[in-house]
């Protein structure tokens, strides 16, 4: 059942509470062909392929002029506590499309275009793109989630998240540190 702006709102706080300093990676998701998910306990992140499995190296949304995948907006990010406000459970999260939530504070002022996220061994660049819900989103948790994800207030937290560029390969695990 979607949520309706107010109760997304009620639960602000909470995503504010986000810790900013060190967080944990709390699920970890690939999308091998377009509207399929699939949940991963462990994946290989790396500059040549993104998150190893997703279709993001063959069908991107972004392209650079020789048609190839945008590095820029080769991982997605979101806030796990602001999944799971519009999701209502844990395995409704990977529909957002995101492969990675992590419970930390992605807020610009915390995670600033530029500025290196570690997870586990892996260190990705944040993107200044913009990461907005879109029609699937709306699809799969309701027009008011996406109405308010996208608002001013929900931009300002990011609550749809952040895209970045892998520029250190690792493996990473749910339950790594992220920092």
């Amino acid at each position: 059942m979607p949520v309706t702006a107010a109760q997304i709102e009620e639960r602000l706080d909470w995503v504010k509470e986000s810790p900013s300093n060190s967080g944990v990676l709390k699920a970890l998701c690939i999308r091998p062909e377009v509207n399929e998910r699939k949940e991963l306990e462990t994946c290989l992140l790396s500059p040549e392929l993104g998150v190893e499995g997703d279709f993001w190296v063959q069908n991107c949304w972004k392209k650079l002029e020789d048609n190839t995948s945008d590095p820029v907006v080769q991982v997605a990010i979101m806030n796990s506590r602001a999944v799971d406000i519009v999701a209502g459970s844990k395995d409704r999260w990977i529909l957002a499309g995101d492969q990675l939530f992590v419970d930390f504070d992605i807020r610009e002022d915390n995670l600033a275009p530029g500025d290196l996220l570690k997870v586990g061994p892996a260190a990705i660049k944040i993107s200044s793109v913009p990461h907005t819900g879109c029609k699937l989103f709306r699809e799969r948790y309701g027009v008011e989630a996406l109405n308010f994800f996208n608002s001013d207030i929900g931009s300002a937290l990011r609550l749809r998240g952040v895209f970045g560029q892998i520029v250190q390969a690792g493996v990473v695990t749910v339950g790594d540190i992220v920092e």
